[in-house]
């Protein structure tokens, strides 16, 4: 019946193009316009890493031979590992290669403890999370219910699961828990996909390779030597972990129907798409069409990525889908989904219409300019000025470190904050965001939280041989906020999954933002001018709604799931 429903719309919009043009169509259909704002609060950033003590260099050690895993490296991973209130840092890291070890400290991943006034403390060997192999990403949240977020790394051939103590330390499980390192991981994310309250591990892989393919691509006449396109590597499947709620986990990868699908995966997001009580799952494809598996609620998922429109651009043609946010920015209740990609190929934007179907509003929305000549990575929907509309932001370089040498664009790039006007459509203010904010560098992976707990959404990036960023938000404070911290009783500690609505605004417990990265500070709102919230409600993955009523802003608010 879902596809049925689905593929009847997807005819009736063919119908429309045929007949009305794909510009009219485009316009007539495009997002709900609503009023235009009448001034848009300023967003400005400034990079404190270094002030900060964030000193992070992401070591990914290229090579003449052009290895694919040089160029994905960088995923971060933002959650407060001490319980102390303030979001702390983790970077993944490369290693030496073709041995895939962390032959020197420089390789190490590293975390960084939030020590609050924006400084930072390097913490990486008393934790325990140095790490070993080439790492890719990185998630975030508490698998066991003990109160302490936990940390999966993924990498090539090597992944690696850090049990939280709530001692400042972490002890390596991996093997204890039953999770592999068969394959080359991309990008991992957290999830309760069966709503039994434990969460679930959802590991996004990218294709066959060893450290002894020695592929020449480029042009050979001028010993010119570029990194491989993705046609030339097989893809792989993907692995779903079910958490047995005693530490260890078991893989239904296949009676899940997961590994039904191969791709070369890049990154995922979470989002209940057609509000059905269960969390499905969006998965980014390297040059193949994106994979969107709606989770049927009987422990199995449908792979419906093409049949709802979400899966490719209008055009039909793949590409280099990287990061992916699956969030609501319209304000209309429904989670859309934003994808980065190479430059040439504009940044995806997927409105999700309801009726499990999405549409391709990439360039109704004014995206399709913003983005057609830049590489994205990393991505997030945030509010940045806290107006109740939620923004974009993009860590950008293309893949390829000489691409300048063979076509009329730049290697390493500005990062992007394009704002969200309220009326469906987006501008970009990347030259108002601030001096520094201009700076190019070979962009990876990013993070957000509110590091300085002033209820500004802040983000750090990584990038290739270069230093860190961190960029505190130091917008205007013309409007208000609230930051909800949610703490499961029946559902789990963390509450991933929970679907939060203040007034038309909806937004949604998840830690699996962006490219490879990890986001896990708890659930954000813009206010605007609002003062005091008349009703907060929270639909929490075990099924009770829980109303909040009166609520001040400007607060960052724990609320507990309430018994039944």
């Amino acid at each position: 019946m879902f596809a049925l429903r689905s593929t009847l719309a997807r005819l009736f919009v063919g119908l429309l193009l045929t007949g009305l043009g794909l510009h009219l169509y485009a316009q007539s259909q495009g997002p709900a316009r609503a009023k235009p704002k009448a001034s848009l609060t300023p967003i400005q950033f400034r990079d404190v890493a270094l002030n900060a003590g964030v000193n992070f260099v992401l070591h990914n050690y290229p090579t003449p031979q052009k290895h694919m895993i040089e160029t994905m490296t960088g995923g971060v991973a933002a959650f407060d590992y001490n319980g102390d209130g303030r979001t702390d840092i983790f970077f993944t890291n490369g290693a030496e290669l073709p041995a895939l070890q962390k032959t020197s400290p420089i390789y190490f991943n590293r975390l960084y403890r939030n020590d609050g006034g924006m400084k930072f403390t390097d913490v990486t060997e008393e934790a325990g999370v140095a790490g070993a192999g080439y790492s890719m990403g990185a998630a975030a949240a508490d698998y066991d219910n003990d109160g302490h977020i936990d940390l999966f790394v993924a990498g090539v051939y090597s992944n690696h699961l850090y049990h939280n103590l709530g001692n400042g330390k972490f002890e390596e499980v991996t093997e204890k828990a039953g999770i592999k390192s068969d394959k080359w991981s991309v990008a991992a994310g957290w999830f309760d996909y069966d709503n039994d309250g434990y969460l679930d591990l959802f590991v996004v892989n990218y294709a066959k390779w060893t450290p002894d393919y020695n592929r020449f691509c480029g042009d050979a006449a001028r010993n010119l030597r570029v990194y491989c396109h993705p046609m030339y590597f097989e893809g792989l499947t993907n692995t779903l972990y079910h958490n047995r709620g005693d530490g260890t986990f078991e893989d239904l990868s296949e009676q899940s129907g997961i590994a039904k699908y191969q791709g070369r995966g890049m990154s995922l997001a979470f989002a209940d798409f057609d509000n059905d009580g269960f969390m499905d799952v969006y998965v980014t494809n390297d040059n193949q069409a994106n994979f969107l598996f709606h989770n049927r609620g009987n422990g199995t998922f449908e792979e419906v990525g093409l049949e709802t429109g979400a899966a490719l651009l209008d055009g039909g043609k793949p590409i280099s889908s990287m990061g992916a946010d699956f969030r609501d920015y319209d304000n209309d209740g429904l989670p859309d989904v934003f994808v980065t990609a190479l430059e040439g190929e504009t940044w995806p934007l997927f409105r999700n219409r309801g009726e499990g179907w999405f549409q391709d509003v990439t360039y109704p929305s004014r995206l399709g300019p913003v983005s057609v000549l830049r590489s994205g990575w990393g991505n997030g929907i945030f509010d940045f000025n806290n107006d109740g509309w939620k923004d974009l932001f993009t860590a950008n370089s293309h893949a390829d470190d000489n691409v300048h040498l063979f076509k009329a664009t730049e290697y390493r790039q500005p990062n992007s904050v394009i704002a969200n006007l309220g009326d469906g459509t987006f501008r970009d203010v990347s030259g108002d965001a601030g001096e520094s904010f201009q700076a190019p560098a070979a962009h990876r992976g990013c993070a957000f939280a509110d590091f300085n707990n002033d209820g500004k959404i802040d983000v750090v990036v990584s990038a290739l041989r270069e230093p860190a960023e961190l960029w505190e938000n130091v917008s205007p404070d013309d409007n208000h906020w609230i930051t909800l911290k949610l703490v499961g009783t029946k559902s789990n500690r963390d509450g991933i999954g929970a679907r939060v609505r203040i007034g038309n605004q909806v937004n949604h417990m998840t830690t699996a933002v962006g490219y490879a990265s990890s986001s896990h500070f708890g659930v954000h709102f813009g206010l605007g001018k609002t003062e005091k919230i008349d009703a907060i409600e929270i639909k929490w993955p075990g099924g009770i709604t829980q109303v909040l009523k009166g609520v001040k802003a400007d607060q960052i608010l724990q609320v507990r799931e309430p018994e039944k």
